[in-house]
């Protein structure tokens, strides 16, 4: 089941951007907010959802300081921004505050559900309306920032098993340097996997060895 939130003060932005969602991905629940607390309320009585498309200039937003606010409460949720605003530089403030995308409101439908398939399968889009260079070192480092996030939701002890799988020992092996059983560094490996969004340990070590290694 895909869950999506749209989020936006303008009931016609929100029907637009309901059949984007629809069209791109056949979403099976989609909620909708016009102002920034109905965005949290959402978000801490359904749980985590696949994705929130975010208008930055509704009720409660303060401009980017909402989309920091939910990335920093909820870093486990993939936030879009969806604007008006189309120029580089609202482009990059939004990537370097943790959105996992930027939709200008002008985009077609088609190009919408595209950006949207994209980002629930866990990769970043910025419109071409960026240069390519520019581009280029907005996803660098918007997605070094995203693995670093995703990388601070695991527990110290889920952490410690990633330090180690990145050794390359065996999990009959971590289990005996942290005693613990092998049960349950299972347990930790596939709670990582989940929370790193990659489907394989090897992907875990490597995107994690992007932020880890810059802290030894």
């Amino acid at each position: 089941m895909t869950r999506i939130l749209i989020a936006d003060d303008h009931p016609m932005v929100r029907d637009a951007l309901r059949s984007a969602v629809l069209y791109s991905c056949q979403a099976t629940d989609v909620m909708e907010a016009d102002r920034l607390d109905s965005v949290m309320q959402a978000l801490e009585e359904r749980g985590d959802l696949d994705l929130v498309l975010l208008d930055v200039n509704m009720p409660g937003m303060n401009g980017l300081g909402g989309l920091r606010t939910l990335r920093q409460r909820f870093p486990a949720t993939p936030v879009v921004v969806v604007s008006a605003h189309e120029e580089r530089r609202w482009v990059r403030e939004a990537m370097e505050s943790g959105a996992a995308g930027f939709i200008p409101k002008s985009t077609p439908r088609d190009a919408i559900a595209a950006a949207l398939r994209q980002v629930l399968n866990g990769e970043l889009y910025v419109p071409p309306s960026a240069t390519d260079e520019d581009a280029a070192e907005v996803l660098e480092d918007a997605e070094t920032a995203e693995i670093a996030r995703r990388i601070a939701t695991l527990t110290a002890q889920q952490l410690r098993v990633l330090e180690l799988l990145g050794t390359g020992k065996l999990n009959k092996e971590i289990a005996f340097d942290l005693s613990i059983t092998e049960t349950t560094v299972k347990a930790h490996v596939s709670a990582i996997l989940q929370k790193l969004k990659v489907y394989s340990r090897t992907q875990a070590v490597v995107i994690a060895n992007r932020v880890l290694a810059d802290r030894r």
